[in-house]
C-alpha cells in the first residue's frame, strides 16, 4: 500500500520552489536600483584623526582622572573617551575630523 502522504510532499515541492525562485527574482529587482543610484551618488570621504591623536590631545587635559578607553561613531565621526576621577565616569566627545572637545559629561 502506498504512503497517502508521499503524493501531497510532491505536490507541495514545486510551488514552495517556485516561491523561493520569485522571492529571489524580486529581491535582486528592487535592490538594482538601490545600488545604481548609491554608485552615481559622490562619494565623500572623511579625514578622521588617528585615536592616538586624540589621546595625546585629551588625556593631559585630564588632570587626576584615570584613562579607561575610548568608543568611536563612524557616522558622526565623534570619539568618547572615558575616564574614571574619584569614582565617577566622565565621558568626553572629541570630533574627530578637528580634534576640539565637543561635549563633556560627568564629574
Amino acid at each position: 500500500m502506498p504512503d497517502p502522504y508521499a503524493r501531497p510532499m510532491g505536490m507541495l515541492v514545486k510551488p514552495v520552489l517556485f516561491a523561493c525562485m520569485a522571492s529571489v527574482a524580486l529581491t535582486g529587482a528592487l535592490a538594482a536600483p538601490l545600488r545604481g543610484h548609491a554608485a552615481s551618488a559622490p562619494r565623500q570621504t572623511v579625514r578622521v584623526l588617528p585615536v592616538r591623536e586624540i589621546e595625546r590631545r585629551v588625556i593631559p587635559m585630564m588632570q587626576g582622572a584615570q584613562y579607561l578607553g575610548f568608543d568611536f561613531d563612524p557616522q558622526t565621526a565623534i570619539y568618547t573617551l572615558k575616564f574614571l576621577r574619584n569614582g565617577s565616569v566622565i565621558w568626553v566627545d572629541v570630533d574627530g575630523r578637528t580634534g576640539r572637545i565637543v561635549r563633556r559629561a560627568g564629574n
